[in-house]
């Protein structure tokens, strides 16, 4: 999994140090209501889309990016279902540390794009189409949780994207 160019110069001067990124996660749905998932080469676990926004860019560009990217699904981000912070700071095997600002993304295929998914990188091992009704194991504990935020914001219905003012 390729570290993005940004990171690894900012790494060059604060080392190990912790980190704050901004990040996006993408819930895409087809035709039929399954939702596409990646099985991740780094932990096994099946998992939403997710990625690092690149400096100035948008996160909803982003998560378009990081969808055609992986799994080489052309999609249209809908709604903003949450603005999430990571409440633990992550540290990766060679030792850096990071915590991450997730934007959660509904998202549909763009019409006319491709919605037949493919391995478009070293972050999958596979992609696919699920059932929400049926989903692979193992889901990674924050797909499980991001999936949860989907459900309460179709609960809610009033289209507001979920985050906590505490």
């Amino acid at each position: 999994m390729a570290t993005p160019e940004f990171i690894l110069e900012l790494r060059r001067k604060i080392g190990h140090d912790p980190l704050w990124l901004s990040g996006v996660s993408a819930y895409v749905e087809d035709g039929e209501g399954r939702v596409l998932l990646g099985r991740r080469a780094d932990t096994g676990e099946w998992a939403l889309v997710y990625g690092i926004n690149e400096p100035g860019e948008e996160p909803a560009v982003t998560v378009m990016r990081e969808v055609k990217e992986e799994t080489g699904v052309d999609c249209v981000p809908t709604e903003l279902v949450s603005v999430k912070s990571s409440t633990v700071m992550l540290t990766y095997a060679n030792g850096d540390q990071a915590m991450y600002m997730d934007h959660l993304f509904l998202c549909s295929l763009k019409p006319g794009g491709n919605a037949e998914p493919f391995v478009g990188d070293d972050e999958s091992l596979t992609v696919g189409w699920f059932s929400p009704d049926d989903l692979p194991q193992p889901l990674a504990k924050t797909t499980v949780e991001r999936m949860g935020y989907v459900r309460e914001f179709r609960r809610r219905g009033d289209h507001r994207a979920l985050f906590s003012a505490e």
